[in-house]
């Protein structure tokens, strides 16, 4: 189904990071998900190409019952669940996310997964007990991965220029 949602992405150029427990299993993390979480821009031309994106899964746009969420939940019949926020907690903005995210290839599907220093951070200052769950896990898998890593080749060494050698004046 992800790789569905990354193409209806793509299709309606409507551009969101993954996030959420979906985000961090594609980066190794041991846990589960139903849905699909999203970060995105709220604007109307996002809103519009949400529409569009749901009409192209053959699903529907919902509100949440409380009106000060600034979530969209997109369902289809068959299951799928997809959330779009424009707000996420301990998240500063969607510019910071996006730049630190990685793009994970999917069957031709270009995902924008957000690191998992940010889905932890966005997890802890949720503060709900199914977020803080599956913090401690996280943080392990982010530890694991950070110590897999290649190390980052050293930059090469700055040359000065070569000293000349003035002509003596007498």
């Amino acid at each position: 189904m992800l790789v569905e949602v990354g193409r209806a992405l793509k299709a309606v150029s409507l551009e969101a990071v993954l996030i959420g427990n979906a985000g961090a299993a594609l980066q190794g993390a041991p846990v589960t998900t139903v849905d699909f979480d999203f970060l995105f821009r709220r604007t109307p031309r996002n809103l519009q190409k949400l529409k569009q994106f749901a009409t192209r899964l053959g699903a529907t746009v919902l509100r949440p019952y409380y009106p000060v969420s600034d979530m969209f939940r997109v369902v289809r019949d068959d299951g799928l669940q997809v959330d779009f926020m424009g707000t996420v907690h301990g998240i500063r903005s969607f510019e910071g996310v996006r730049s630190r995210a990685t793009i994970v290839e999917l069957e031709g599907a270009a995902i924008a997964v957000a690191s998992l220093g940010d889905i932890i951070r966005s997890k802890r200052a949720a503060g709900r007990p199914r977020d803080l769950a599956v913090v401690e896990v996280l943080e392990k898998t982010d530890a694991r991965s950070k110590q897999t890593r290649p190390a980052p080749e050293p930059a090469p060494a700055a040359r000065r220029p070569a000293a000349r050698k003035r002509p003596r004046t007498r």
